[in-house]
């Protein structure tokens, strides 16, 4: 029999799971957890409930009772029921993701499944998935929310990546590195500052400032609207220190050094 058109919120299945840690059943793991005061393992689960026949049985994708097919896809490591979406288990992951696989290979550095265009052509950042979400603090790498990579290597959630771009913020908030390729905006920058000239007073003065993008340290004119690496180019940099200000001129002296180095003039009798 085909799966009947039932489920949860999260996934379309035709059981309930038999929550190992206190004996409930649920549709899934999610529902569970969004209910108790506690998680429930997926791996644990031995037992499920059909949905049509309420025969209590072994963990497996066909009733042995009345034969309704509980998902489309079905994990036995995993446990996952669900509507065909083109799943596969990844053995390092531990987890099921969506695919289709030839689509994704696994990076054992970051030990996270990543699309193929990104193979030799990703920063890795060893077991970066196995860290939270920087911008909501929840996991990323059992989420069923996608991730985003950064140039830097850091992961986000696709939806924090896409709230805080929104908000305008343009940097990891782990290491502060550009988190997009700020070209034409620092191309803008360039020419905002050339528009608006500091006063007199402060356009001699300098300031030390590291870049964020290419962790260069340099000594650049100071800026209100932004101090500009000289290595790579960024304005996504921080001031360190205080504003260096340009000796006085000593206007007499400069005067007198002038009048010096007036040549002598011819005098006829």
């Amino acid at each position: 029999m085909a799966a009947t058109q039932v489920g949860c919120e999260h996934y379309v299945r035709s059981c309930l799971l038999k929550a190992p840690c206190c004996g409930k059943f649920y549709v899934c793991r999610l529902c569970h957890d969004g209910e108790e005061d506690h998680q429930m393992d997926r791996f644990k689960v031995r037992e499920v409930k059909c949905a049509a026949c309420n025969t209590i049985q072994e963990s497996q994708q066909i009733c042995k009772e009345c034969e309704v097919k509980f998902g489309e896809y079905y994990c036995g490591v995993c446990h996952l029921f669900d509507k065909d979406k083109k799943q596969y288990h990844c053995q390092p992951c531990g987890i099921c993701r969506i695919g289709p696989r030839e689509k994704y290979f696994h990076c054992t550095k970051c030990n996270l499944c990543l699309v193929t265009d990104l193979k030799d052509n990703h920063k890795c950042v060893e077991n970066v998935s196995r860290q939270n979400c920087p911008v909501c603090m929840e996991d990323i790498h059992t989420s069923r929310i996608g991730a985003h990579v950064l140039p830097c290597g850091h992961l986000l959630h696709k939806t924090c990546f896409e709230d805080m771009f929104r908000t305008g913020a343009y940097r990891c908030p782990l290491c502060m590195h550009s988190a997009f390729n700020m070209k034409e905006f620092w191309e803008e920058r360039d020419k905002e500052i050339a528009q608006t000239p500091m006063p007199t007073e402060y356009q001699d003065t300098t300031v030390k400032i590291i870049c964020n993008d290419c962790q260069a340290r340099c000594t650049v004119s100071f800026h209100v609207l932004g101090m500009k690496c000289s290595s790579c180019g960024s304005y996504n940099t921080a001031q360190d220190g205080g504003l260096i200000t340009a000796p006085p001129v000593d206007t007499q002296q400069s005067a007198e050094q002038t009048l010096e180095e007036e040549p002598n003039t011819e005098h006829h009798e």
